[in-house]
Order: C-alpha cells, then sequence, then structure tokens
C-alpha cells in the first residue's frame, strides 16, 4: 500500500467521521475485521467506498445516507446460509447495516471469510 493510498483511505474516514459519527464508528470496524483476516489484504478508495484485496478484490465498503454496505464481488457465488446476501445481478451481492451490532447479527465475520477463500483460491 502506498502512502498516497493511505493518505486517500484516511481522508475518506475522516470526512466521514466529521459527518456521521455512527457511520464512522460502523464502517471503522468493519474495515478493521476486514483487515484482520490476513495481513496480506490491501485497502484503497475507489468508486466512492473503500475496496479490499488480497489476490484480486473481493469486497468494499460503502457509506450511504441511511446505511452502510458491505459489497461482495463474487457474491453470487457465496453459500448464504443466514439469508442476508441481497442483490439481484449477475455477480455482486451486499449485506446492509445500519449499526455496528449488526457486525454480529448478520455474520459478516461468516462471510468476509468465504469471500476471502473465493479471492485467494
Amino acid at each position: 500500500m502506498t502512502p498516497a493510498t493511505t493518505d486517500r483511505v484516511a481522508q475518506l474516514l475522516e470526512d466521514l467521521r466529521a459527518h456521521d459519527a455512527d457511520r464512522y464508528a460502523l464502517v471503522q470496524a468493519l474495515r478493521e475485521a476486514v483487515l484482520g483476516l490476513d495481513a496480506a489484504i490491501t485497502d484503497e478508495v475507489k468508486y466512492g467506498g473503500i475496496l479490499f484485496a488480497a489476490s484480486q478484490p473481493f469486497c468494499g465498503i460503502f457509506s450511504y445516507t441511511r446505511h452502510v454496505s458491505l459489497e461482495f464481488s463474487e457474491g453470487a457465488a457465496l453459500p448464504d446460509p443466514h439469508g442476508v446476501l441481497e442483490g439481484q445481478g449477475k455477480g455482486r451481492r451486499h449485506i446492509k447495516l445500519t449499526a455496528v451490532q449488526d457486525i454480529a447479527a448478520r455474520h459478516v465475520a461468516e462471510y468476509l471469510k468465504l469471500a476471502l477463500q473465493r479471492a485467494v483460491g
């Protein structure tokens, strides 16, 4: 990760914190969960959110007015044992979250592990 990438992520987070402390806390908790999966995971600002990659991109966090969306690049191929994945497209799926407590309630850690496994093969 380059210093410019790190600066862009930090700036996005700082802008979010200044605008909405609750959504900032949720985005930060999600980001920590993703980065905690493996030391090789990188993050960058792209498409207005934070994208994460291992050997290839596998998920992203996007903050909206009323929720935060955890997007999975290959989400349609992921198992959905808890029925929390949303979306109808060919490949992408997402989990909508409105509070930090949703991370556990919607089994985010399990889905993150599945997405990472799919990305690294």
